[in-house]
């Protein structure tokens, strides 16, 4: 049993979990001052507090202490996110991803899907961000399929720029097989991103990043993805990749039933600042404010806060309530976690139990329970 406010209504819960489900919702105690929500999902994180996914070599160890910091934060559900590389390098991380889920089943449950973020994107810099351009080629579903075989199917998502004449049958290929497909790191025409979305592209990652730096009034790729209500927009609202008022108009276009927060978390998220070494973007400079950049540059090298501060940062940046902004970092990308991130009767038990007050930058986590046990 755990109790908090509800942040939608802020009714007082009390919250009954049995085999792992939430058996039953009542009211609460009077009095009660913390929130409770269902845990966050992050459908993009890239690494956190030093554990890399990226790197090369990855091992299920590494995969196991992730979910286990990323679950301290608050995030009950993640999708482990592989950039831009090699055939090879790409299964041979799918494959330590399997792994680690079939040694802990609390892993398992962490980690419903893995998200693959390339190899078939722009090439053009700008649009390709941090993903080594040696890399890049044109979708290939006996490729995919060959990911698809290393990790049981374990591939849920996949972000494309469909730019490639061939993305629109690779893009039937992948939702008939029932992985969910996003339009990302892309330079690609209005009519290029119709016919991505005509054949089964329903989200949009980090809408606003891995673009052009300048691009024309109108026509351009943003213009196009906001306008498609067809197309779920992904924000990364940590203070950084996206000045307030372009997310808080990004927001507004596509409303919140068709928004999500991404941490896009780089490894060195959660790290003390300083400058670092990473084998993707070389030197970079982490400071105190939360800001991943190429050292000596203006330009950024990924992401570097948890999601929960990334919810109480979009509470300011886009004046919505605690309610709203949870809803894009659990129900909303829930939806393309397997049914994640819900406060109902029937739903897994994963729950936070957490301090917040207007103005806070973060969330405060007392609690956290995963499938009805708190969890360290």
């Amino acid at each position: 049993m755990i109790t908090g406010r509800d942040p939608a209504t802020g009714r007082s819960l009390t919250v009954t979990v049995a085999d792992g489900r939430i058996a039953a919702i009542e009211d609460g105690p009077a009095g009660e001052t913390a929130w409770l929500s269902a845990g966050l999902v992050d459908l993009q994180v890239n690494g956190f507090a030093g554990h890399d996914l990226n790197g090369g070599g990855l091992v299920p160890e590494t995969v196991a202490r992730l979910a286990s910091v990323l679950r301290q934060d608050g995030v009950t559900s993640f999708l482990p996110t592989l950039i831009t590389a090699s055939e090879a390098s790409i299964t041979a991380a799918l494959s330590a991803i399997t792994a680690a889920r079939a040694a802990d089943p609390l892993v398992a449950h962490a980690i419903p899907a893995v998200h693959v973020e390339g190899p078939h994107i722009s090439p053009e810099d700008g649009p390709r961000g941090a993903h080594p351009r040696d890399q890049v080629r044109p979708p290939d579903l006996a490729e995919f399929d060959r990911w698809q075989e290393a990790c049981g199917g374990l591939v849920g998502l996949v972000t494309l720029s469909p730019h490639d004449d061939g993305a629109p049958d690779y893009i039937r290929g992948l939702a008939a097989r029932g992985v969910h497909v996003a339009i990302g790191h892309t330079d690609a025409s209005p009519a290029q991103i119709a016919a991505a979305v005509d054949a089964g592209a329903r989200l949009s990652t980090h809408l606003g990043n891995g673009i052009a730096p300048m691009l024309p009034r109108h026509p351009n790729p943003i213009w196009s993805q906001l306008a498609e209500d067809r197309l779920t927009a992904s924000f990364i609202a940590d203070g950084h990749h996206l000045p307030a008022e372009v997310f808080r108009a990004m927001l507004r276009a596509k409303g919140l039933d068709r928004a999500v927060l991404v941490s896009d978390a780089a490894a060195l998220a959660g790290l003390p600042p300083g400058l670092y070494d990473q084998p993707v973007g070389g030197r970079v400079e982490l400071t105190a404010d939360g800001r991943l950049g190429l050292a000596g540059t203006p330009l950024l090298a990924g992401a570097a806060r948890p999601l929960k501060q990334d919810v109480a940062l979009a509470i300011g940046m886009a004046g919505i309530s605690l309610g709203g902004a949870l809803r894009l970092a659990s129900a909303n990308p829930g939806r393309f976690a397997g049914g994640r991130g819900l406060l109902a009767v029937g739903a897994p038990a994963d729950l936070i139990r957490f301090r917040w007050v207007p103005g806070d930058r973060d969330l405060a986590i007392d609690t956290v329970m995963a499938l009805g046990e708190e969890r360290p």
